[in-house]
C-alpha cells in the first residue's frame, strides 16, 4: 500500500465513524464474550473462549490497519481539482476502440473503489493508467487479457 491514501471527505468521515464504532461498541462486546468464556471452566479445552479470543484478534487487527489509513488519509478536495488531465475524483469517459464501447468512470482511493458504481481505484490498472492523461489522448492499459486501448473523451467532476 503506497504512504498516503486519498479520500474524499466523506469517505474520511466514514472510516471515523467505523473506528469508533469498533472502539465503543465491538470491543466491549469482544470483551464480555471473553469473560463469559472465561467462566465456562478450564481454558485448555474451551472451544468458545478460543473462539472469543480470536475474534478478538482479528478485531484489533482490523482496528489497527483502520488507524494507520487514517493516519495516512489525505482528504481530496473537489473544488481544487484540475479538471483539464485525469487526476483522483475527476469523472472520465473513455472509449474502447476496439469495441467503440464508451464508459464512464469516477477516479477514486483505494477505499472508495465500487465498480458497481463506477468509481475505480487510483492503483487499479485502468486508474494508472488515466493518471495526468487529457482529452483526447489514447491510452494503453495492460489488462489480463492483454493490451487495451482507450481514449479519452470526456473529464470532469
Amino acid at each position: 500500500m503506497s504512504d498516503v491514501m486519498y479520500v474524499s471527505k466523506e469517505a474520511f468521515e466514514k472510516m471515523k465513524e467505523e473506528l469508533h464504532h469498533m472502539k465503543t461498541i465491538e470491543r466491549p462486546a469482544a470483551s464480555r464474550a471473553i469473560a463469559e468464556a472465561r467462566e465456562k471452566g478450564d481454558l485448555k479445552e474451551n472451544a468458545e473462549y478460543d473462539a472469543a479470543k480470536e475474534a478478538q484478534g482479528i478485531l484489533e487487527a482490523k482496528m489497527k490497519l483502520l488507524e494507520t489509513q487514517l493516519a495516512s488519509a489525505r482528504i481530496v478536495d473537489a473544488s481544487e481539482i484540475d479538471t483539464s488531465k485525469v487526476s483522483i475524483l475527476t469523472r472520465v469517459t473513455i472509449t474502447n476502440v476496439a469495441t467503440k464501447k464508451t464508459v464512464t468512470y469516477q477516479v477514486v482511493g483505494e477505499k472508495e473503489a465500487d465498480l458497481k458504481a463506477g468509481k475505480i481505484s487510483v492503483n487499479s490498472p485502468i486508474g494508472k493508467g488515466l493518471l495526468g492523461k487529457v482529452i483526447g489522448d489514447v491510452v494503453e492499459i495492460q489488462a489480463p487479457t492483454g493490451v487495451i486501448k482507450f481514449k479519452i473523451e470526456a473529464i470532469g467532476l
